[in-house]
Formats: C-alpha cells, sequence, structure tokens
C-alpha cells in the first residue's frame, strides 16, 4: 500500500503546510504548473516524486519533467498531465490516447477547480488536485490525499490549506 499526496499549480509556492502533508505520504505527484524548480527540489528531498511540466514552466522544468508521466503504482495504471480536461470534455492532446488505451487513474491541473470524477464511458478515475499555489482565481488552496493498495484507490481525502 502507498499513501499517495496529489498536488498541482504550486506557481513556486512552498511551505510548511506543504511540507507537512508531504511528511505524512509514501510518494508525492505534482501535476504541473511548478514554477521555480525549489519547490520539487524540497519535496525531493523528502519524498519521492513524481510529476509533469505546466504551461508556466520554464525549460528548465520541461528538462526535468515529461509533458505525460504514464506508470503503475502497485496494480494501477496512473496518467498524470497538465492539461487534461475532464470527462467527455477531454483535451484534443490526450483524447485519441485516452479513449484507445485508458488508464485506471487519470490526473491533471491546470484549471485551479478541484475535481474527482469517474468516467462511466471509459471505466477510469478521474482527479484534479485544484491549486495549492497562491497565484490564480482559486479562493482555497487544496490538494487531494489517497491510498494506493494493490488495483484499488481508497481513502481519498480533500486537503484544504486555507485561503490564499
Amino acid at each position: 500500500m502507498k499513501k499517495i499526496l496529489l498536488l498541482s499549480d504550486t506557481h513556486s509556492h512552498i511551505d510548511d503546510v506543504i511540507l507537512k502533508y508531504v511528511e505524512q505520504a509514501d510518494e508525492v505527484w505534482h501535476a504541473g504548473d511548478i514554477g521555480n524548480l525549489k519547490v520539487t527540489d524540497t519535496i525531493k528531498n523528502l519524498k519521492p516524486l513524481r510529476g509533469v511540466y505546466g504551461n508556466i514552466d520554464d525549460d528548465k522544468a520541461r528538462m526535468e519533467f515529461p509533458l505525460n508521466n504514464r506508470f503503475f503504482c502497485e496494480g494501477v495504471d496512473v496518467w498524470i498531465t497538465h492539461i487534461g480536461g475532464y470527462p467527455d470534455k477531454y483535451n484534443q492532446d490526450v483524447r485519441a490516447e485516452i479513449n484507445k488505451n485508458p488508464p485506471k487513474l487519470f490526473i491533471c491541473g491546470h484549471s485551479h477547480i478541484l475535481k474527482v470524477q469517474f468516467d462511466k464511458k471509459l471505466n477510469l478515475l478521474h482527479m484534479n488536485p485544484g491549486a495549492c499555489g497562491k497565484y490564480g482565481f482559486h479562493q482555497v488552496r487544496t490538494m487531494l490525499r489517497f491510498e494506493i493498495d494493490g488495483d484499488k484507490i481508497q481513502s481519498l481525502e480533500v486537503i484544504e490549506i486555507g485561503k490564499k
């Protein structure tokens, strides 16, 4: 079993509240718009990190992180990308592949809107953790925490960090 902390859209912001949750996780996944790599470097010093770059990220982030990150965590096929859309409205850059070969868990960021939704057509779980940075139109900073046990995704929690 692995405890996962999922965050996105840090926009160069990292603080002790985020790091408290990083410490409690087995792995941290970042769904893009990292901003300054000090964010991911700080996380990597504490826990294993998987991530993708986002539309605001510079060439340094793009050299370190892929646009799409597809991997298995235990028995779950995971796909993380920054701009992915959501069920019935997937981004055109992922639409063909997600329809042809859907993962069990599809994760994206970008919208700054926390959303967890099951896609019945593709039999996958879609997650967007919202934004935990201080830049953007969101009012409350959010992250997601969950466990992967074999092929099960369980114990999902919404973490509200507070106002930005």
